[in-house]
């Protein structure tokens, strides 16, 4: 059964919110690749849609959206994501997982493609308790 840690961004206000998604919710993203929408309410935003941005497995190696299938391969990489050269020209080959979201993948960073009709705190409940302590 999968269960990812899903990070939404909102690119419009700048904040990310993280929730845990599992079980059915979880399937919803499974078989999608970078780039791909989804809709929203796997991870609590009804009416909404989100596009698959990128994540990474449990040992930290990211995905990369040129790298076709869920497995784990070999590039040689002159930067982007998994590499970042300290000096031009420098390469270097790197593992990373491919585009295709599965099961053994921890994170998912996903972000808003389409807007529903209520609010995106509203919908995520966070930073509520916050505003009533006074």
């Amino acid at each position: 059964m999968a269960d990812f840690q899903v990070v939404v961004a909102d690119p419009d206000s700048g904040t990310t919110f993280q929730r845990d998604v599992d079980g059915q919710d979880a399937n919803r993203f499974l078989g999608k690749s970078i780039g791909e929408e989804v809709d929203g309410g796997a991870v609590g935003l009804d009416g909404y849609t989100v596009e698959i941005t990128g994540g990474s497995d449990a040992a930290g190696r990211p995905m990369r959206g040129d790298v076709s299938g869920p497995n784990l391969k070999e590039v040689l990489l002159e930067g982007g994501t998994g590499y970042k050269p300290k000096r031009d020209g420098e390469r270097k080959r790197v593992t990373v997982r491919g585009a295709e979201v599965s099961d053994v993948v921890a994170q998912l960073n996903v972000k808003i493609a389409e807007r529903g009709e209520a609010s995106v705190e509203d919908l995520l409940g966070e930073g509520d308790d916050e505003e009533g302590d006074e």
